[in-house]
């Protein structure tokens, strides 16, 4: 096999995660598989994939994760999934907390999209009183109205998903494409940068509830001006996706860098913690500064 390609997927038990695992290894590609439970490391296996168990590694924050629009009917055949299901999904994963994903943006671009939206702040509101639950939005956004909406449900924090990092419009304008869908190409085309920009949305969604900065950070930079617009922590993809592909130790090596990156930033501007940037006096300019006084 070439070493270049190698593929690592989570979810990898389920029905699209196994087709996919079937497709990459009929195309010579390496494949490492994350999955929830034991026993199907040996079904992975069979396929060709190296499969390993999420609870087997030591994580310190362990986030499982499911969509908002499964949380209620939609026209698709699935069952919408309960209280017990997000229990046992925790249980699996041995997870600190739940993350409800709100991807609607996605969900109207693709063709099997899950577009019914009503009901979903009443289950995360049910779901809030039972679970450690953390919203995360993943590439629009979250306003002002939707945080505070989100504080009331109960929900445990806010990963604001904002514009600026990967854009799931876009990745269905590819899927339609190949799938010869130019109608859903095109819809894709049109709401490719819909959402509020990370920074903005940090500082609407600051309601008092812990905050993930996510979307479009590329070094530990980004991830300070984060921490001084409010959030706790910081999320990367972009990033790591290229050391991904070649090696753990150049992962580790990017991460190593991230940090340093982040240590310097703090360091520059006299700060020893997460909870002293957030004190930091912050000058907003340019494109940012005009939108913030528009709204």
């Amino acid at each position: 096999m070439s070493d270049s390609k190698k593929l690592a997927i989570t979810g990898a038990n389920g029905y699209l995660g196994k087709h996919t695992i079937q497709n990459a290894i009929q195309n010579s590609w390496e494949v490492n598989a994350i999955v929830r439970r034991e026993e199907v490391v040996k079904e992975l296996e069979l396929l060709g994939a190296k499969a390993f168990v999420v609870k087997d590694f030591d994580i310190p924050l362990v986030i499982g994760n499911i969509g908002a629009p499964q949380l209620i009917k939609q026209m698709t055949k699935h069952k919408p999934l309960t209280l017990e299901d997000a229990k046992s999904a925790l249980d699996m994963l041995n997870a600190d907390l739940l993350a409800i994903h709100l991807n609607f943006v996605q969900e109207i671009v693709q063709p099997e999209g899950d577009t019914n939206a009503r009901g979903c702040l009443r289950k995360i509101i049910e779901f809030s009183k039972e679970l450690p639950i953390l919203v995360k939005e993943t590439g629009a956004g979250i306003s002002k109205e939707m945080a505070k909406a989100l504080k009331t449900a109960g929900v445990k924090g806010i990963d604001v998903g904002g514009l600026g990092g990967t854009s799931f419009p876009a990745v269905e304008i590819y899927r339609g494409q190949s799938m010869g869908d130019e109608f859903r190409a095109k819809l894709g085309e049109t709401f490719w940068n819909w959402g509020i920009p990370t920074p903005i949305s940090l500082i609407e969604a600051d309601v008092g509830l812990p905050l993930i900065a996510t979307g479009g950070n590329r070094n530990g930079l980004d991830a300070a001006k984060g921490l001084c617009l409010g959030a706790s922590a910081s999320g990367f993809a972009g990033r790591l996706l290229k050391p991904a592909m070649k090696s753990a130790k150049d992962v580790i090596n990017e991460l190593e860098l991230i940090i340093e990156e982040l240590r310097s930033a703090l360091f520059l501007i006299g700060v020893k913690s997460v909870q002293q940037a957030k004190k930091q006096r912050v000058i907003i300019t340019g494109k940012t500064k005009e939108i913030l006084e528009s709204m």
